[in-house]
């Protein structure tokens, strides 16, 4: 999924300097923003106060909405590169194309996983004929420096592994949770797990003490170490945590990020995540211009232009304001 904010600002974020290195209970409330005409999406990350959680830097929520009557998803072609694209759904399809001729429908519970490397576009759209709802989550991981221009690739893995328990049911969606290895390609230490709880649920989840977590909220009423998560929030847990309580009043849907601490500070703007301006203004001119990005074939519709550059040079910094 593309940023399509027209006033894109710079994200500077990584580096180990501002990971919470204790166990934490940080509540982050989402911005909203409009994706085309008919999705507004809740975006988690990049937050005002925390920029990455592990290797993932960014997050979108969205839905469920109700689309019968509506378009639903329709992201233009756009480009990426140095980074993955993690796409999750709980209702809904959404159309992948790619630079690369890929062609695939992700449905609930089915791992649509992009690898930019150097370079790629891609589209997204609601198939037509469509389901009514669309519910769902967009991911990105920032690639490490000695993998952030390897070729890039698609994957889409319809089964995958769980980890349960009573009242809970996890989906390893990228890394390794309690055993429990994803088949998606992963270049850090890392975990992505979709964690469906049943009402009135009590359970502890098994965690790495080395890795930062956060926890976001799809759907349900759950407390996250008694915390109230309400849906299109997240908590954010630091680190040195060896389990993580979990309780449901209702049926609930969470999603659990987390990772080692991302070392590499990095500069995100707009679809790019680079280390300097002048890799990001090169990247966006190469999209306007240049053949890098290849071309996605098959979308009716133009592609998206890159917004403007803001008038200071893009630095690296921390992961926190």
């Amino acid at each position: 999924m593309s940023n399509l904010d027209r006033q894109a600002t710079p994200t500077v974020c990584g580096g180990r300097g501002f990971v919470v290195a204790e166990p934490v209970r940080e509540l982050l409330s989402p911005r909203h923003v409009r994706l085309g005409e008919s999705t507004e999406v809740r975006r988690l990350l990049p937050n005002l106060g925390r920029r990455m959680v592990g290797a993932w830097a960014f997050v979108d929520h969205y839905g469920p909405d109700d689309i019968a009557e509506e378009p639903g998803m329709q992201v233009p072609p756009h480009p990426h590169m140095g980074l993955q694209t993690v796409s999750w759904l709980h209702d809904g399809e959404v159309l992948h194309r790619d630079s690369l001729g890929s062609l695939r429908t992700v449905r609930p519970r089915e791992l649509g996983l992009m690898t930019s490397g150097r370079a790629i576009s891609h589209s997204e759209e609601s198939p037509r004929p469509h389901a009514r709802y669309l519910h769902g989550a967009q991911l990105w991981v920032a690639l490490p420096d000695a993998h952030r221009s390897v070729e890039p690739h698609f994957e889409h893995h319809a089964d995958l592994p769980t980890v349960t328990a009573p009242g809970l049911t996890a989906t390893v969606i990228l890394g390794e949770l309690d055993g429990a290895r994803s088949p998606g390609t992963a270049y850090t230490p890392i975990v992505g797990a979709d964690l469906s709880l049943t009402r009135d649920t009590e359970t502890r989840l098994p965690l790495d003490q080395d890795f930062e977590y956060a926890v976001l909220s799809m759907s349900g009423e759950a407390e996250v170490d008694g915390v109230p998560v309400l849906p299109g929030s997240m908590l954010y847990l630091g680190c040195g945590r060896t389990e993580l309580p979990l309780r449901a009043a209702s049926d609930a849907g969470l999603m659990l990020l987390g990772g080692e601490p991302f070392e590499e500070e990095i500069v995100m703007w707009w679809n790019f995540v680079g280390r300097s301006h002048e890799e990001i203004e090169a990247a966006r001119l190469d999209w306007m211009e240049g053949p890098r990005f290849g071309e996605v074939k098959g979308y009716d519709g133009a592609r998206l232009p890159a917004p403007a550059l803001p008038p200071v040079a893009l630095k690296p910094r921390g992961r926190v304001r």
